[in-house]
């Protein structure tokens, strides 16, 4: 049978695929190499986290064990979450305000000036805009009332309409709301609009600001006038009667140095406090952020600190070159 082909003969299917398998060229058992290591006593056992029965996953560090990477629990899981080593994120929460502690009602003493009974110098720190500054767009007014231990006071908020604001600029009418930790207004400062630059001889071009505490009850009244000598302020009763005087420095902004306003009796005689503008240097000429230290003593009573505390508001309102005189007759 010439038309038949031979054929080799058929294999078991395990000898085919030793002979089509190429061979393993990694050896059976590692070498052995020489190690100094000798083992030590056995370390304490850790407990396993709660999480994983068995242990925890690998690339994952367990908080009970000391380690070179750090790791935290986060909140509303149970699964440790491990950093990048020098990758440590940063919270972007703000930093929180802390406030001077609450002091208890006190008798004869306006709700809310508790604060004041307490402290003999105060610092007024004027928020920094620089949209404003680049804009030119006059906003809101906001103030920090701090304390010697860095401690928040009180809150000062401008409360004026966007046109008032950039129509009238400096000799706009305003309203001032101060308020305590609790959100509450204790305090208002009211201005009325004055026009100045006309008659600056007329009683009725006075600026003049109403410090009212609480809001809707006149505490007293803070009184300017034109002069070319030297800014001098007078600090009225509810009834507009003088009770002190503040006499200023001849150029209202100092350039380079502190400007001094000292808050006198109405002889003349005792030195009561002081107003201090600072200078905070490009800051003070440039941008709209005054810094006030505001002195008094600690034994006044609370209703004169708190209109020491508004005549501040008046002499920062105040034009640079705006002289004042105290309204009173007798001579300065």
């Amino acid at each position: 049978m010439s038309g038949v082909v031979p054929t080799a003969p058929e294999q078991p299917a395990g000898e085919m695929e030793n002979q089509t398998k190429p061979p393993d060229p990694r050896p059976d058992a590692p070498p052995e190499y020489s190690s100094h290591f000798v083992p030590g006593p056995p370390g304490t056992t850790v407990p396993p986290d709660a999480g994983y029965p068995g242990g925890l996953p690998m690339a994952y560090y367990s908080p009970q064990q000391p380690g070179t990477f750090p790791s935290y629990q986060p909140i509303g899981g149970t699964h440790p979450v491990c950093y990048q080593p020098g990758k440590y994120p940063v919270p972007s929460q703000p930093v929180p305000v802390t406030w001077m502690p609450g002091p208890t009602p006190m008798a004869n003493c306006p709700p809310g000036l508790e604060y004041l009974v307490q402290l003999d110098n105060i610092h007024v720190l004027q928020h920094f805009e620089p949209l404003e500054m680049m804009t030119h767009f006059e906003t809101n007014n906001r103030y920090d009332i701090k304390n010697n231990s860095d401690q928040m006071v009180y809150i000062v908020t401008e409360d004026t309409d966007d046109f008032t604001r950039n129509a009238y600029r400096t000799l706009r009418p305003f309203v001032l709301r101060v308020t305590d930790c609790m959100g509450r207004e204790i305090m208002t400062m009211q201005r009325p609009f004055r026009c100045t630059c006309c008659c600056f001889c007329c009683p009725s071009a006075r600026q003049e600001l109403e410090v009212q505490c609480p809001p809707g009850v006149t505490l007293g009244f803070v009184a300017e006038h034109w002069n070319l000598c030297r800014a001098v302020y007078s600090i009225q009763n509810e009834k507009k009667e003088n009770m002190m005087r503040v006499r200023g420095p001849c150029s209202t902004y100092g350039c380079g140095s502190d400007s001094v306003f000292e808050v006198k009796s109405l002889d003349g005689v005792s030195n009561i406090g002081s107003i201090i503008r600072k200078w905070n240097g490009l800051l003070s000429a440039m941008a709209d952020a005054d810094h006030f230290d505001i002195h008094f003593p600690l034994d006044l009573d609370v209703k004169m600190k708190a209109m020491i505390f508004g005549a501040c508001f008046l002499i920062r309102k105040s034009k640079p070159h705006q002289e004042v005189i105290v309204q009173e007759d007798e001579v300065l």
